[in-house]
């Protein structure tokens, strides 16, 4: 196993994290917009996105005999595709809005704030224990250059 692995699989982590924080935040400040985008000859209210992450390898065994044999390589995730949540929207009763339907009924887009920011907390918790682990490696990588002095 090489030294960097460490590195490695943390810095995949943190860049998935990053960009499903920021996933995150687009959800939340397009939480009220219902013309988000333009079909079918009349708008449509923002639809949620997601963040799809993978593991860089796929299956358990072919790790296991990676590791078995010494011959470990570089594991972490990958994002693989952002995807739109296809829940359906919310149908709000408010007959002044410009939005608003012949029975006063608006199509808010399928966002939950609270939803949202609990995932924002979990996605924020990860990229630290992220960090933690990659200062971690930072150590342990100083360590051994200490020893082998």
């Amino acid at each position: 196993m090489k030294l960097s692995t460490g590195f490695d699989v943390s810095a995949s982590a943190l860049s998935a994290q990053r960009l499903r924080m920021d996933v995150i935040s687009s959800n939340i400040a397009n939480a009220e917009v219902t013309r988000g985008s333009f079909v079918n000859g009349q708008f449509q209210p923002y639809k949620r996105k997601m963040v799809v992450m993978e593991p860089l390898q796929q299956s358990f065994s072919s790790v296991l005999s990676q590791q078995m044999s010494g011959n470990s390589t570089a594991q972490g995730v990958k994002v693989t595709r952002i995807k739109e949540d296809q829940s359906p929207n919310k149908l709000i009763y408010n007959p002044t809005h410009p939005d608003a339907d012949a029975n006063g009924y608006v199509n808010m887009p399928n966002v939950d704030v609270t939803k949202e920011m609990v995932d924002m907390i979990a996605a924020t918790r990860s990229y630290e224990a992220n960090v933690t682990a990659l200062n971690a490696s930072k150590a342990m990588f100083v360590k051994a250059l200490e020893i082998g002095r």
